[in-house]
């Protein structure tokens, strides 16, 4: 592996570059997904790759993908680093060009229609929920009665989606706004399965001295069916914080990329490209609560 991590995969014949993965498609029903080592803050890519990352997410979301099947169906097939997974896409010249770092990283997933929006599940009120929350009362527009303090625990866990922008900042979507742009019965649909998959994952993560805070989902039709699609519960998609430091009033310490964004947050950044340089202390210590993230839920040692 190198030092620098991967940033770009620059195999041929990519179809799309988000944030974090380039996807690849193999042929009419399967897609190879490369989880690269980028990370993203603000909606805005930084400049240097955090190594091993793409590792952590590959292995965090398998591990969930295969936990919460028997709740929705997902796209995952597997990670081209598992031999019969490679056997599967051997044939396609892509192959030839995976080395080890490479297809540790790689999910073979099935397509799928993407629904364009990103389903966010809230158990507590922190991060832009909460900043909200502290001028309006409201958090994604909706009214929230009960007197909060940092971090709590909301009295239920609340479904707040927002657009989903391939340039620039997700917007927080209301109710209504959802239902305009995907159907109340669809919004009816990704609302249930996405808090039930959260709920799911909190119970798991807490026995394990996690709290999964908040966590987003992205869904998509793949054989006419609803399925859980992109990645799962990962400390890029997720806030997960360690049950002994949780102390409702203020944060608890972030094992996820909120580590990244407080530091940002100390910086004279307008939140806009090109972003502040980071540096190597930030880099290591991103990339420790990563590990200890998916040590500490899943018992996976990388």
């Amino acid at each position: 592996m190198s030092q620098k991590g991967i940033y770009n995969s620059d195999l041929p014949n990519i179809t799309h570059r988000g944030k974090v993965r380039d996807t690849y498609e193999l042929n009419k029903e399967l897609l190879l997904m490369v989880i690269t080592d980028r990370i993203s803050a603000f909606d805005v890519v930084m400049d240097t790759a955090i190594p091993k990352k793409g590792e952590v997410l590959a292995k965090m979301s398998e591990f969930w993908f295969e936990k919460t099947e028997h709740i929705i169906p997902n796209h995952f097939i597997g990670l081209a680093s598992d031999p019969e997974t490679f056997e599967m896409i051997s044939d396609f010249p892509i192959a030839e060009s995976l080395d080890e770092d490479l297809r540790k990283r790689s999910m073979v997933v099935k397509k799928a229609k993407r629904i364009d929006i990103e389903c966010i599940v809230r158990g507590y009120i922190t991060g832009s929920a909460w900043s909200e929350y502290t001028k309006t009362k409201t958090v994604n527009k909706i009214s929230i009665p009960q007197d909060l303090i940092e971090a709590e625990e909301f009295p239920e866990f609340i479904f707040t989606p927002s657009t989903k922008a391939e340039v620039g900042h997700d917007e927080p979507l209301s109710p209504d706004e959802t239902k305009e742009l995907i159907g109340e019965d669809l919004y009816n649909q990704v609302k249930l399965k996405s808090i039930e998959i959260y709920t799911y994952a909190h119970e798991y993560s807490k026995s394990k001295g996690m709290i999964l805070a908040d966590t987003k989902f992205e869904f998509g039709f793949i054989d006419n069916k609803l399925s859980l699609i992109d990645e799962a519960l990962t400390p890029d998609s997720s806030r997960f914080w360690s049950a002994d430091d949780y102390n409702p009033g203020k944060s608890p310490l972030p094992y996820d990329k909120q580590y990244l964004r407080n530091w940002l947050l100390a910086q004279d950044w307008n939140k806009k490209p090109p972003p502040p340089q980071m540096p190597k202390d930030v880099l290591d210590k991103t990339i420790e609560k990563y590990i200890d993230c998916l040590e500490t839920v899943t018992g996976i040692k990388l």
